[in-house]
């Protein structure tokens, strides 16, 4: 089996169908399952026109999303309905990608929601989910420098079975769209739960709209809202993470009451929160623990894994703060700062180190520039360095990534993919992002005793990794069982408990239990 076929199974395990589209939207390529269980493959679409196979709620948002593509960039998914007959449609998610070297043409993952239904009412205006809104907020809204409010929007009821319920909900929908600023701003946060951003001068009472929406259907509806400011002098990056924790309290605590003012306190805690995290970085008030990586045929710790550690904040909080805020660039140097400090130590000559590098740092050339900068006094030392690079944030032009990763590798820096799992985001990496390693998500290494898929899929991914000419490492490792069995199914290195805890420096001991010809006190080369 060739690399090009492993990669289309392994899209097809997390899309439904795949299509290639013309640049206008019409379909040149269709692969997989239709929408109707049973019935004709998607190969029937070729030469229709998408737009003309969704409902026209989902028509525009997928117009616009064609007209706004970009090489390489990854626009939110859109939610639409597909038709399955004449009587039947079925939900479900569609995600746009454009690769440069197949510019014009789009292609489209389709995946299926629930089971097709039939439309009782005529087609509400389709609603963003939580994300979409944040990606229109940080895109576009904030970005233009207008005064504008988040509106949060509880109509207790509105889900009520019956047709006339149904009605009513399409013509609250259609003026909660309507009330947004674009006519294409509100969210749908749970199904009687709504959040939509409006013009911060609008003077329009929407309890009073909502309220005449179901009079229209008589339905008495009584609607609940709450509204906040969004100033762009906050910036877009704050602005944008304190409306994801007010989204997510709406969702979460099942109503809106002090969503507004959540959000502005949240917003002011945030810009503390980056004052604060930017403080830490400059003064580098953070300390780095290290696990090792064996490699499991020998036992010999190969190398080991730079782990960040923050006080009584979690790592992943720190990280996930820093991505959201736009500072996790300088974070990542300071990293690699600390880490080639270690390696500098008398005792640590033949010591290797892993770095993390978050995707939303290899959208510039700083942190290349920066990297070698750091080593341009010792250029040896970059061939005990290897960077991670990370999906907590997805690498907005993969092109260009490719080209700064490329860079290091030429000066002597490895480069592995972390957490690599069989999303899109995964897929796309492997694809296009050169790299020397692979390092297996966990989550399949720790069922791969129990669950023969799990099992399964780690033997294609170690595969399709040699074809590529690339090592593999399976993290979170626990058991004898569980190292035992990756070494069978050919995964070169291991990292978990067993093999150690992080550490405040880069130690091999000795383990408790042996794995085949284990061998402790030595620290081999990438090689």
């Amino acid at each position: 089996m060739n690399t090009k076929s492993r990669l289309l199974g392994m899209a097809f395990a997390a899309a439904d169908t795949l299509l290639e589209l013309h640049a206008d939207g019409r379909v040149a390529i269709a692969l997989g399952a239709g929408p109707c269980p049973g019935g004709a493959g998607a190969e029937s679409w070729s030469g229709a026109m998408l737009t003309d196979l969704v409902g026209k709620a989902g028509q525009k948002p997928l117009v616009d999303a064609l007209a706004a593509i970009r090489p390489s960039e990854r626009p939110a998914p859109i939610e639409a309905l597909i038709t399955c007959d004449a009587e039947h449609v079925r939900r479900a998610r569609l995600r746009l990608f454009q690769l440069p070297d197949l510019a014009p043409a789009v292609s489209c993952a389709i995946t299926y929601e629930g089971a097709p239904f039939t439309l009782a009412v005529p087609e509400a205006p389709n609603f963003l989910t939580a994300d979409g809104l944040l990606s229109r907020v940080r895109g576009s809204l904030l970005a233009q420098g207008e005064d504008v409010a988040v509106a949060f929007v509880d109509v207790p009821g509105l889900n009520a079975p019956g047709e006339a319920h149904q009605r009513a909900a399409a013509r609250v929908a259609a003026v909660l769209q309507a009330s947004s600023v674009d006519g294409a701003s509100a969210a749908r946060l749970a199904p009687e739960r709504f959040a939509l951003v409006r013009d911060a001068n609008c003077s329009k009472d929407l309890a009073a709209e909502v309220r005449d929406a179901g009079a229209a259907e008589g339905i008495d509806l009584v609607a609940r809202t709450t509204e906040a400011a969004m100033s762009s002098n906050a910036g877009a990056e704050p602005t944008v993470r304190a409306l994801r924790f007010a989204l997510e309290a709406c969702i979460k605590d099942g109503g809106i009451d002090g969503a507004g003012a959540a959000f502005s306190e949240s917003l002011k805690r945030t810009l503390k929160e980056a004052e604060r995290f930017g403080a830490m970085v400059k003064s580098r008030d953070f300390a780095l623990e290290y696990q090792p990586i064996v490699d499991l045929g020998t036992g010999v710790t190969h190398h080991f894994e730079a782990l960040a550690r923050f006080g009584s904040r979690g790592p992943a909080d720190s990280i996930r703060l820093a991505e959201e805020l736009g500072l996790i660039e300088g974070f990542d140097l300071a990293v690699a700062e600390k880490a080639l400090q270690q390696l500098r130590r008398p005792g640590f000559g033949l010591t290797r180190i892993a770095v993390n590098v978050s995707g939303a740092s290899l959208g510039s050339d700083s942190y290349g520039e920066g990297l070698l900068r750091l080593t341009a006094a010792a250029p040896d030392i970059r061939s005990r360095i290897l960077i991670e690079v990370t999906e907590t944030a997805a690498v907005a032009d993969i092109e260009a990534a490719a080209r700064r990763l490329t860079a290091l590798r030429k000066a002597g820096i490895k480069v592995c993919l972390d957490d690599f799992g069989v999303g899109a985001a995964s897929l796309d990496y492997l694809h296009r992002l050169p790299a020397d390693t692979v390092k297996i998500d966990g989550r399949f290494v720790r069922e791969i005793t129990s669950d023969g898929r799990a099992r399964d899929l780690v033997a294609h991914l170690v595969e399709l990794c040699g074809d590529l000419k690339m090592t593999t490492i399976a993290e979170m490792i626990e058991t004898e069982e569980q190292a035992a069995a990756v070494r069978t199914l050919g995964v070169g290195y291991g990292q978990g408990w067993l093999f150690g805890r992080p550490a405040s420096e880069p130690t091999v001991a000795v383990a408790a239990q042996p794995v085949a010809a284990r061998r402790r006190g030595a620290v081999a080369g990438w090689g």
